[in-house]
């Protein structure tokens, strides 16, 4: 009964294993819900944020915004990496990764220096084994990400680049579609660029205060804002994509069981047999 009850040992470590990843897929279920609502809630603040900064936005007013300046040549540029802290979501941070690194390479082939910021442990293990200079490191981000959580990771980058220290600055993060969609994108956040859609000429405003004024406090808002939305998307991406790898990994252990337990049954099935007909024999035999 060796086989028996090595099969009965492998049928229990599935099980085990399968109670497990259940788990992590409900904790994950829920939790993103929850991101999923931070993202639906950060996009009217950001519409109406990209909507006044349209109307405001003149070529005139841009020569006296640093945060709008925009440079005849970029030298160097900073890239703001948002990755997991933990695995088990497939190719998720990974995918994000590899969408850096394509990035990176994409500007040093054009002679442009990159400096690294990165949140998130796969990020940092990852670029440290290759022996990558990581200027900001962040762990500390938990899953509900908030506005002084992306203060704290851009102000200082808006400082240098405003005295002209950096040349642009990017973020590289999840574009969050859908619980079964969230693609690795990268965005510029500086310089600020005001959305174009056409209809800041066909409104009248009087503004209060002036224009300078309110651009003064609507960039370093608009600029944290975007990154902001992309801490609460990677963060949407990231526990759909657990919970899509656990719900596999739960399947998967169930069809495992399936053949598991067949195969036991078999064996058992047989063994049985196999001594009814030993038990006949002797009984014959006497």
């Amino acid at each position: 009964m060796a086989k028996g009850r090595e099969l009965k040992g492998r049928i229990k470590s599935v099980e085990n294993t399968r109670k497990i990843t259940r788990t992590m897929e409900m904790v994950a279920t829920s939790k993103m819900k929850r991101a999923t609502d931070r993202v639906i809630a950060a996009r009217p603040y950001a519409i109406a944020l990209g909507d006044m900064l349209g109307h405001v936005y003149t070529p005139e007013l841009a020569e006296r915004f640093p945060l709008l300046r925009r440079p005849a040549q970029v030298k160097k540029v900073a890239m703001l990496l948002l990755t997991a802290n933990r695995g088990l979501c497939g190719a998720f941070n990974a995918n994000l990764i590899k969408e850096a690194r394509a990035r990176m390479a994409e500007w040093e082939a054009r002679g442009i220096a990159v400096e690294m910021h990165i949140v998130g442990k796969k990020g940092i293990g990852y670029f440290k084994y290759l022996g990558k200079n990581i200027l900001t490191q962040r762990i500390d981000i938990t899953d509900k990400p908030s506005a002084a959580d992306a203060a704290s990771l851009v102000d200082d980058l808006m400082a240098r680049f405003a005295v002209g220290q950096l040349d642009a600055v990017y973020v590289t993060g999840a574009k969050y579609k859908s619980a079964l969609s969230a693609p690795p994108s990268t965005a510029a956040v500086l310089p600020v660029t005001p959305p174009t859609d056409g209809t800041q000429t066909s409104r009248d405003f009087i503004l209060a205060p002036s224009a300078d004024q309110i651009l003064e406090a609507l960039l370093p808002a608009y600029v944290r804002n975007a990154v902001y939305r992309a801490l609460v998307e990677t963060e949407a991406g990231f526990q759909s994509a657990q919970r899509t790898a656990m719900k596999n990994a739960t399947d998967n252990a169930t069809d495992m069981l399936q053949v598991l337990k067949r195969t036991y049954n078999t064996a058992r099935q047989a063994q049985i047999t196999q001594e009814i007909a030993e038990i006949v024999g002797g009984a014959a035999a006497l």
